[in-house]
């Protein structure tokens, strides 16, 4: 009798480890977190002072809420001048570009949305019929491009290079002709282990994704397991990095591909306010 009621109370607490496991990979894998970071620079025009800018980056076809409320309710309470986006908004391995188009859909009404393409872009058959959708939309799509972003008549640079899968990245680079001027230059790249490449061109702030945080974090660190084209334990999944002049900004993103799972890795959106060292002095 005694082993059948220890055998019960052994399976109740299987059951109730069980049911505490899925709640907490159900928490880790869509309760979004909002970072903020203040960035200052010389270089940034004091018009553009306190301009807030939203990065979001590897949604993979993630929902958060109908018709992506959730994260859009994120998006808006930031009160952005812009929202980036760097790559992998699909999935290849599971597309659904309608997912993709509903985020864009309501962003666009929020702030003017700049889009570069990420490698699981680069794997579908039809990568222009969803640039064209966005594009329809009114997503700006910077595909080795730049453009200026004009404020109270400052201007700051903002550039976009399409994935490696598309093209290599020092070839994308190089179209973008980057000239050694003063002018502030903000760049949008998938790829955050590219670092070295874009301070050799001298670009101020970089804002990448890719890694997905590592997708399993040590607790109280800022450490990640494993991250694509890093390997394991890979050395820029979140935050900031700095190399030479450029500031890297590593977005852990918010959806997932081929490894279901966050783990102390709740997705992000990332919110960047930009200070003018003018506007401090005195």
């Amino acid at each position: 009798m005694k082993n059948k009621k220890r055998s019960k109370k052994n399976y109740i607490y299987l059951a109730a480890g069980i049911i505490l496991l899925v709640l907490f990979l159900y928490w880790q894998n869509n309760d979004i977190v909002t970072t903020n970071i203040s960035y200052t620079n010389k270089k940034i025009p004091s018009a553009f002072n306190g301009y807030v800018i939203v990065q979001i980056s590897d949604l993979h076809n993630m929902r958060f809420g109908t018709e992506q409320s959730d994260l859009i309710g994120k998006v808006k309470k930031a009160e952005p001048d812009m929202i980036v986006i760097t790559g992998d908004m699909i999935d290849n391995m599971h597309m659904d570009i309608a997912v993709a188009l509903e985020f864009a859909r309501e962003a666009i009404k929020i702030a003017p949305v700049y889009y570069i393409p990420g490698n699981h872009e680069a794997r579908i058959e039809d990568y222009a019929g969803l640039a064209r959708s966005l594009s329809d939309l009114g997503v700006i799509l910077l595909e080795n491009e730049k453009t200026l972003i004009e404020l109270n008549q400052s201007t700051i640079e903002l550039m976009g290079i399409i994935d490696p899968f598309f093209s290599p990245a020092s070839q994308s680079l190089s179209s973008l002709n980057i000239q050694n001027t003063n002018s502030f230059k903000i760049l949008l790249s998938h790829r955050p282990e590219l670092i070295k490449f874009y301070a050799a061109k001298n670009i101020d702030l970089v804002f990448t994704g890719h890694a997905h945080g590592g997708q399993i974090r040590i607790p109280f660190t800022n450490i990640g397991l494993i991250a694509p084209d890093q390997g394991f334990f890979p050395k820029y999944t979140s935050g900031i990095y700095v190399e030479s002049n450029t500031t890297e900004i590593v977005s852990r993103g918010l959806g997932n591909s081929a490894f279901p799972f966050r783990v102390f890795n709740r997705p992000e959106i990332i919110v960047v306010t930009l200070q003018s060292e003018s506007s401090h002095e005195y």
